[in-house]
């Protein structure tokens, strides 16, 4: 495993381009399985998972053409193995390795995992909802206690049917939606998540042809079809990123020019970051400009209260940007609570930070109070998933002296070239083995 080494006490300056949404790039390889003709995604993060998702893609037959480095992929999945099974070593790699289940009992009656899905360890991460939506369309699906799947459709195929999610879960509806445009009749699907990733994936799927209304609601209305044909489809760009870079340059007391960021995401975005006195100006069609300098002062409640950050479905603040957030409230003068609702262990990294001298204290697994602003001082660390270790390299871009964090390797499963963007805009960081 590499280790990143950061010195820290520069502000972060300059420009940077906002790669595609991880969150929609992993979904969209996994519908191309779903067309009967070549389908091209543009815009793709060169990133560890999209690179596992292709080798997902390869495992059960899809040819997969182009270059990452050029962010573009050609998936054909004509000619898809007739008893597609999954190899352990991609299922285990990566959590989404569970979103082939849906495209492929769809298209081709069956699949098999011969391992649990893998992912960040962030706490439980139920499957119930992908097995009970996917069983209501008529599939039967085994999930055996060693993780592995045995999923297949009827002999008839999958038949639509009325289903209540019961949570938003962002995977599920994904999953879902993917199995039910090829089911036969209706689909109506309730408490589905509506983030920009899974809008993202259901206008792809319709300019497919699929036939799906309430994109962007909690109620997804989904006429299944024959077939899908291919086309080109671009990836939007990635507002975690985007928001992730602006808290590095915020908290460092840099500026910073974003280039590929969705006014509208980011309108969803803003209200967590006022909450800090960080403000930004748009500059054109998706340019973002953070003036220097910013006052880091928290705004509290009416009243003088403590204010309150907490994550939630799609338009609350999302819980990807939690953690990074946590590290901005360290340099923000006031006090802050972080209320953590969907993943029990995301916060437990802030053991690190208050090894660095952060002033939280931690209630519970959900619950944090962060008083700042104050003064980090470098130490060496370990990144336990994707958001908390980004957390971890900005809370050492703020300290003082030498940051060492280990299993470099969980951020580049998120985060594209991150070393070399950062530098670029001014930071002292290099990977080592």
């Amino acid at each position: 495993m590499s280790k990143f080494i950061i010195r820290g006490g520069k502000p972060l300056s300059g420009h940077h381009v906002v790669p595609g949404n991880k969150n929609a790039a992993l979904p969209m390889l996994a519908a191309t399985l779903l067309a009967d003709a070549p389908v091209t995604l543009t815009n793709l993060p060169d990133i560890a998972d999209v690179r596992v998702m292709a080798e997902g893609l390869r495992a059960l037959g899809a040819k997969v053409t182009g270059s990452l480095a050029e962010h573009t992929l050609t998936v054909d999945a004509r000619r898809l193995r007739a008893d597609p099974v999954l190899p352990a070593e991609i299922c285990t790699r990566i959590r989404t390795s569970f979103l082939f289940v849906g495209p492929m009992v769809a298209r081709k009656g069956r699949l098999r995992l011969r391992g649990a899905p893998g992912g960040d360890s962030i706490g439980r991460r139920r499957l119930d909802t992908h097995v009970e939506g996917l069983t209501a369309l008529g599939a039967k699906v085994t999930v055996r206690k060693t993780g592995s799947t045995a999923a297949s459709a009827p002999k008839g195929g999958l038949v639509g049917t009325d289903f209540m999610l019961d949570e938003a879960s962002v995977m599920a509806t994904e999953n879902l939606v993917m199995a039910a445009v090829l089911a036969k009749g209706r689909t109506q699907l309730y408490n589905t998540a509506c983030e920009p990733h899974v809008q993202n994936l259901c206008r792809m799927l319709a300019e497919m042809g699929a036939k799906i209304e309430g994109i962007g609601t909690n109620r997804l209305t989904i006429e299944g079809v024959p077939r899908l044909g291919g086309g080109a489809f671009r990836v939007g760009g990635d507002a975690i990123e985007a928001a992730s870079y602006l808290i590095a340059a915020a908290a460092t007391r840099g500026s910073l020019t974003l280039e590929g960021v969705s006014r509208e995401d980011m309108a969803v975005l803003r209200p967590a970051f006022r909450k800090f006195g960080v403000r930004w100006t748009w500059e054109g069609e998706g340019v973002l400009r953070l003036p220097p300098r910013q006052r880091l002062r928290t705004a509290y409640d009416l009243g003088a209260a403590i204010p309150k950050i907490e994550d939630g479905p799609w338009p609350m603040t999302p819980s990807d940007l939690l953690s990074p957030l946590i590290v901005l409230a360290t340099q923000t003068r006031g006090t802050e609570l972080f209320f953590e609702k969907m993943f029990e262990s995301r916060l437990y990294f802030v053991d690190h930070l208050i090894g660095m001298g952060a002033k939280i204290v931690q209630c519970d697994p959900h619950r944090a109070v962060v008083t700042g602003p104050t003064a980090l001082q470098g130490a060496t660390v370990s990144s336990p998933d994707i958001r908390a270790g980004m957390a971890l390299i900005i809370a050492a871009l703020c300290a003082k002296g030498r940051t060492v964090i280990h299993n470099a390797e969980s951020i580049d499963r998120g985060y594209e070239a991150i070393e070399a963007n950062l530098r670029a805009l001014g930071a002292d960081i290099v990977r080592e083995p």
